[in-house]
C-alpha cells in the first residue's frame, strides 16, 4: 500500500502529470484530511476533479484518532493524518514533501519518497523523457520551493544537466 499526503497530489497535478502517480503505483490511499485538502479547500484547483472521480486513489478513514491527535502537536492535518493511515495500513510507502512530516515519519519507521523522488523514480521507469521541465514547471506554476543546490543534484541524478557546461 502507498499512501501520499496532499503536497505531491497538488503538485503534480500543478504540472498537469497526476498520471505519474497511477502509472508508477497503481493505487494511491489518502486519508480523509488529504483528500478535503486535495478537493474542498480549492475545489476548482488543478486535480480535484481529478482526485474526485479518480479510480486510482481510495481514501481511508483512520481508527486511530488518538494518535492523529498526538501527531497533531506538530504537523497539520494532512500530514498527522497520512502518516497515521501509512502506520494503519502498514504501507511499504508514504509521499510526503515536507521536512517535518518526513522526519516523523522515518522516525516511526516508515519509507518515505517527495515528489523530487517521484519524478527521479518515473525518469528511471521512462514514464517522463527529462525531468527539467517538470522542476521547472513545479517551480514557476506551483511555487514548489527546491534550493538550487537540490535542484542541480536532481539533474545530475537524472543525467540531464550539472553545473554550466555540461550537458542538457
Amino acid at each position: 500500500m502507498v499512501v501520499s499526503n496532499s503536497s505531491p497530489i497538488i503538485n503534480l497535478a500543478c504540472i498537469g502529470r497526476l498520471d505519474l502517480l497511477p502509472a508508477l503505483y497503481d493505487i494511491i490511499v489518502i486519508p480523509p484530511a488529504v483528500l478535503h485538502e486535495t478537493t474542498m479547500v480549492l475545489p476548482n484547483a488543478p486535480g480535484a476533479a481529478t482526485v474526485r472521480a479518480a479510480s486510482w486513489i481510495q481514501c481511508r478513514e483512520i481508527a486511530n484518532r488518538s494518535l492523529v491527535a498526538s501527531l497533531r502537536l506538530e504537523l497539520d492535518p494532512g500530514e498527522a493524518e497520512a502518516i497515521a493511515c501509512a502506520l494503519e495500513g502498514q504501507a511499504t510507502l508514504l509521499l510526503i514533501d515536507e521536512r517535518r512530516g518526513r522526519s516523523v515519519a522515518q522516525r516511526l519507521g516508515l519509507s518515505v519518497i517527495g515528489l523530487v523522488g517521484v519524478l527521479l523514480l518515473a525518469k528511471r521507469r521512462g514514464l517522463v523523457a527529462q525531468i527539467r521541465p517538470l522542476l521547472e514547471g513545479l517551480r514557476q506554476r506551483a511555487g514548489f520551493w527546491m534550493s538550487d543546490a537540490l535542484y542541480d543534484r536532481v539533474l545530475q541524478e537524472a543525467d540531464e544537466v550539472g553545473i554550466a557546461g555540461r550537458r542538457d
